[in-house]
């Protein structure tokens, strides 16, 4: 006598997509957003804006996607799969923000964008005929920016040594079209400090300053993990609670790779082994 046994079907897990450049030491850009989307239990996918040379020491070279190619990739994954959170990273040049903002505006998804002008090294990652079209075309579609301090200065021009520095930039952050802007404090002295504002509702988020100089990809990991907790359901305040907790863990837990600065550690949540 046999039994049928019927299995139920496994229900997808929150989907993610990150547009972005990939990143060949595997610490930050798409690599980086997918690590942290699978830590955070959700379904990472991609679209592909440019490939960079990088390692350990900086990025050697970089060259960036036709707009076809990224807007290929980006309609075939919306239009099957479906998204619940986008998040953006470099671009490159003017024409894949202005084409990336365009597919975005029509997308009913929160939308995080970090808007990546220099890599952790000091290499630039955004052509500067490209700044306009993030300020105007990118920003003004974002639910949440993510600038980090030289970021804010490069797009509005406001520079930030303390606290009431950061509320200055978060107002010219958002004079530019983002629902909540994030100010990323890590480049000033103390602890950690992020300013999540919306113009009326102020969060800041604290964190001890790991003595950890392995930090590769904190920018990317962080616009991920915020991007993963949206697409759960998350209200902007609590996705940028949970994301800088797990950001934090993963700089503590940041690791030696090559000759230069080492990434963090993304699965830090899923193992206690190396």
């Amino acid at each position: 006598m046999t039994h049928d046994v019927t299995v139920p079907a496994a229900q997808a897990p929150p989907r993610v997509l990150t547009v972005a450049g990939s990143d060949s030491g595997g610490g930050a850009g798409i690599q980086a957003d997918l690590k942290t989307m699978l830590a955070l239990g959700t379904h990472g996918m991609s679209v592909i804006a440019a490939v960079t040379a990088q390692n350990s020491l900086g990025v050697q070279g970089y060259w960036e996607l036709p707009a076809e190619a990224v807007r290929a990739q980006y309609r075939s994954v919306v239009d099957d799969i479906g998204v619940q959170a986008v998040k953006t990273g470099m671009l490159a040049s003017a024409e894949l923000v202005e084409t990336v903002a365009e597919l975005l505006a029509a997308t009913e998804a929160p939308v995080v964008v970090d808007p990546v002008g220099v890599s952790k090294h000091g290499d630039p990652l955004l052509a500067t005929a490209a700044l306009d079209s993030v300020r105007h075309r990118l920003l003004p579609v974002a639910t949440v920016a993510t600038p980090n301090l030289d970021e804010v200065r490069q797009l509005t021009g406001v520079e930030a040594h303390e606290e009431d520095g950061m509320r200055r930039a978060g107002d010219a952050v958002l004079d530019l079209g983002p629902r909540w802007a994030l100010i990323k404090g890590g480049h000033l002295a103390g602890d950690a400090l992020d300013l999540l504002t919306d113009g009326t509702d102020e969060h800041w988020f604290r964190a001890p300053r790991h003595d950890n100089r392995h930090t590769h990809g904190t920018g990317c990991t962080l616009a991920s993990a915020i991007a993963a907790e949206l697409a759960k359901g998350r209200a902007v305040p609590a996705a940028v609670a949970t994301a800088k907790e797990y950001v934090t863990g993963a700089i503590a837990a940041g690791f030696p790779l090559g000759g230069g600065i080492g990434p963090v550690r993304h699965a830090w949540k899923l193992s206690t082994q190396p």
